[in-house]
């Protein structure tokens, strides 16, 4: 197979995964979630932003010391891009800021010990541990064409997996994202896939043979297995189509547990569906009924390492929370940013 690669070309119709029924798009058939399972609010961590009437949280991480980051993507300086959430005392504070960027995911590398951010205008940034020392990792077109970065995930040795979310805005409803691959220094990119319909999130399976890469036009979980090296797709199959929403519902970022487990947020509802590795659906995560007026997206989870507790970021016009829900497997870093 080409060194790139379009994921809906090789979805397989009619076949059978792990023994469930698969649709003529390839993807499982859900049956009936067979669990759901209630988060509970942690804290309000910030208020709708004046003039634009609501907010947008991204990107929970854990970090080295316990404390959980996360991005206000629609924050504009002053106030913090980048928050802090101690979840001892739950309390919140700034943590970075600046002037341009539009911060949409957030994950710390496995190499350098830095905070690195994806910014939807084009470029990758990292802040040191106590967020000073802000620098570019890397900026600029991706084989002649511009990127809008919006998630990340590392492999061992710190190259970075971006999904470039271009066609979901400008030009709107365009199969014409990327899945991009930067080296760890930042000084070369190149296209893994290519003509996919705004991916969105994206995570590597326990072994780090694959990605999982979810597309907001099209609800669809996909994994893209790699070579040995990690710098080509030899492989793509559906993992599960998300159509059990309200129309209006975008597939967002995704993590991995330590069970190899897929947590999906969702862009639309405040809702997280948790599939098995083969698609199966095993649970959906809510807000309590008596939250969800206000309350439209959450957006990604972090499970905290070496454990279940698992964190959401979910937002709407009635601001920007943190809810928690305990998940169905150990924390390990696929489930801790991006």
């Amino acid at each position: 197979m080409n060194r790139r690669t379009s994921v809906p070309a090789v979805a397989l119709a009619g076949a059978l995964v792990a023994g469930a029924l698969v649709g003529p798009s390839g993807a499982v058939a859900h049956p009936q979630w067979p669990r759901e399972i209630i988060a509970e609010q942690v804290v309000r961590a910030t208020s709708p932003h004046p003039g634009l009437n609501m907010t947008l949280l991204e990107g929970p991480t854990f970090g080295a010391d316990g404390d959980l980051y996360f991005v206000d993507v629609v924050a504009s300086s002053p106030a913090p891009k980048v928050l802090r959430l101690d979840a001892a005392s739950r309390e919140v504070s700034g943590f970075f800021t600046d002037e341009a960027g539009a911060y949409t995911s957030a994950q710390w590398s496995p190499v350098d010990g830095r905070l690195y951010l994806t910014d939807y205008q084009g470029t990758i940034r990292s802040v040191a541990a106590d967020g000073s020392d802000p620098r570019t990792v890397f900026a600029g077109a991706v084989e002649g064409s511009p990127m809008n970065p919006d998630d990340l995930t590392f492999d061992p040795e710190g190259n970075m997996y971006v999904t470039d979310l271009t066609g979901y805005l400008d030009p709107a409803k365009e199969p014409v994202g990327r899945v991009v691959r930067i080296a760890a220094d930042g000084s070369s990119a190149t296209v893994l896939a290519d003509e996919l319909a705004a991916p969105n999130g994206i995570s590597f399976d326990r072994r780090y043979r694959g990605l999982y890469v979810s597309t907001l036009w099209e609800n669809r979980i996909s994994y893209l297995a790699l070579d040995r090296s990690r710098t080509s797709v030899v492989a793509t199959r559906t993992v599960a189509e998300v159509d059990d929403g309200p129309a209006e519902t975008e597939t967002d970022s995704n993590a991995v547990d330590a069970a190899g487990n897929i947590y999906q947020a969702t862009h639309g509802e405040p809702v997280i569906r948790v599939f098995s590795r083969h698609g199966r659906p095993l649970a959906t995560v809510r807000v309590p009924a008596a939250d969800r007026a206000g309350l439209t997206s959450a957006t990604n989870i972090a499970i905290r390492p070496g454990t279940k507790k698992a964190y959401v970021t979910v937002s709407g016009d009635a601001g920007g929370f943190i809810y928690s829900f305990d998940a169905l497997a150990k924390g390990i870093r696929q489930s801790n940013g991006g």
